[in-house]
């Protein structure tokens, strides 16, 4: 009876919004935090750049973990409140309708789509870093010394199959319905946890190395003109991919039992956890090797790390974890996009948006979102089978799309808080930042801002990182950022300006609930 006097009244809440109940609500609170927790995914991030961030930056790359995790927190005390008050699916985008412009709010969505499409291709080339090294029978490309790294060609066309075969799986995953994902997703962030949690242990008794390791440069900074900075400001880069995707807790709120109440701390959680976890297994994994200057360790990363430190045996049992991590994110990442597909096309915001926000079947989940991530993935992924730097490539492009949508969110939020327009007279008793809103908003922006920059910078060691060096690789992110506000730009003013700003007929909320509860918030016109 509580369940259901629940649902009842999450309906009711929707409806304010103008929308009628139609995905599956059945998520707790722990698979709220679970979403956010896989989406980060400790295992997935570090396992895939730890090498990249130790071959340029070498140990002392531990300390762009606490700075990445300072400016993201900071961004997600600013979606908490947001996730309190708007618990729709779609998260960024919906958070930037209710604080900004039409144009603003769509061009936040179209860039959280094509930064997620790309995050879906980057994390499934994860699976090349982690299934040859357990047994090279996954080396379908290329030889056994291709096993484990995407640097040769032989690696980086079977990180692409393997890709491929990762996002055929998630797509028929998702096409069958919130439940089963979260059944699934449950138990990989549960086996992800308890794995990580282990592998900390054993490390502890497997160390090598002082912590004060990390405290000395070893001539990284050599050749940087910055000194080791500039190595600093490259090597991060494991940082920023690994902390974000964190609002996927309120992409999922429409299927979430009182979002209101689980998502905010989801939020936060997801995070927290993310932050001690991952921290402590870049810097264990600094301390246990033997010989800092190893070359190995920037070539082969983590895995390397773990097998050198347990044997191949209990190493592999690690690495069939990771792998089941990288799935399960994998899946997590695609999850949210297709929601975010579906609330953007149910405000009638893209092509084609009555076929594209149906949701089918008594699974109660959008079937065309879900088929329309996979194929473009695929394609994404098909477009650079020929280019060894594509990890990298593909990995920054995905953190600065995101970085940009999330400034779709705090940039609109502080210019609210500077007219006193933000919180809302209406704010209700949900989590609040209170007097520390404007401080943790201005900071969150100038944290968004100058990461945004740094990733954007047009350096060889990310986007030429091997073989011959091409100027548009090295311009890569302005050329393909420039590209998407064009392309965006040039479809609202075309289309979708035209078009009527009322979401769908067949989406609307019934008129019992729109009477029963009021809108909540205004939207800013």
């Amino acid at each position: 009876m509580a369940t259901a006097t629940t649902e009842g009244t999450d309906t009711q809440d929707l409806a304010g919004f103008g929308y009628k109940q139609e995905l599956d609500r059945s998520l707790g609170s722990f698979s709220a935090f679970a979403a956010g927790f896989s989406y980060i995914s400790i295992l997935t991030g570090v396992t895939a750049l730890f090498g990249f961030g130790y071959l340029n930056a070498g140990p002392g790359v531990w300390w762009t973990w606490p700075v990445v995790i300072f400016g993201q927190i900071l961004v997600a005390l600013c979606f908490m409140e947001m996730a309190g008050q708007y618990p729709i699916a779609g998260s960024v985008y919906q958070w930037s309708k209710q604080l900004s412009g039409r144009f603003a709010s769509w061009m936040t969505g179209w860039i959280y789509i094509v930064g997620a499409i790309v995050t879906i291709a980057a994390v499934a080339v994860d699976w090349q870093v982690v299934l040859p090294q357990i047994t090279t029978s996954f080396q379908f490309f290329g030889t056994a010394a291709d096993a484990g790294t995407t640097l040769t060609k032989g690696g980086a066309q079977n990180a692409l199959l393997l890709g491929g075969i990762l996002v055929v799986i998630t797509t028929i995953i998702n096409m069958l319905g919130v439940k089963l994902m979260s059944r699934i997703n449950n138990v990989g962030v549960t086996a992800e946890l308890v794995g990580a949690s282990l592998l900390i242990i054993l490390l502890l008794f497997h160390l090598h190395q002082p912590p004060s390791v990390i405290a000395h440069s070893y001539n990284y900074g050599a050749g940087h003109p910055w000194g080791y900075l500039g190595a600093l400001l490259v090597g991060g880069l494991v940082s920023a991919y690994v902390m974000y995707g964190f609002d996927t807790a309120g992409t999922l709120a429409e299927e979430t039992n009182d979002p209101r109440k689980h998502a905010p701390p989801a939020i936060i959680r997801a995070i927290a956890a993310a932050a001690i976890i991952g921290g402590l297994v870049i810097l264990l994994g600094v301390m246990s090797n033997k010989n800092i200057a190893d070359k190995n360790i920037g070539l082969l990363g983590l895995p390397y790390v773990i097998k050198n430190a347990f044997g191949n045996t209990t190493g592999n049992v690690f690495l069939a974890d990771t792998a089941l991590a990288i799935f399960v994110c994998c899946l997590a990442v695609q999850t949210a996009t297709i929601r975010m597909l579906f609330s953007m096309a149910r405000d009638n915001r893209l092509p084609f948006g009555s076929a594209v926000a149906r949701v089918s079947g008594h699974r109660k989940v959008p079937i065309v979102p879900a088929l329309v991530t996979g194929f473009l993935t695929l394609v994404i992924l098909a477009i650079n089978v020929g280019n060894q730097s594509a990890f990298y490539v593909l990995t920054s492009l995905a953190i600065i799309m995101f970085y940009l949508a999330y400034l779709g969110v705090t940039l609109p939020m502080l210019i609210r808080r500077f007219r006193g327009t933000w919180p809302k007279k209406d704010y209700g008793p949900y989590f609040s930042l209170g007097r520390w809103g404007m401080l943790v908003n201005i900071l969150a922006v100038l944290y968004g801002v100058l990461v945004t920059i740094n990733l954007m910078w047009p350096r060889n060691a990310i986007y030429n990182a091997v073989g011959k060096a091409h100027w548009y690789w090295q311009w890569s992110p302005e050329i393909f950022v420039a590209a998407i506000l064009i392309i965006g730009t040039l479809y609202y003013f075309l289309v979708q300006n035209k078009k009527s700003t009322d979401v769908l007929s067949e989406h609307r909320s019934d008129s019992q609930f729109d009477l029963a509860t009021p809108v909540i918030g205004d939207v800013a016109p």
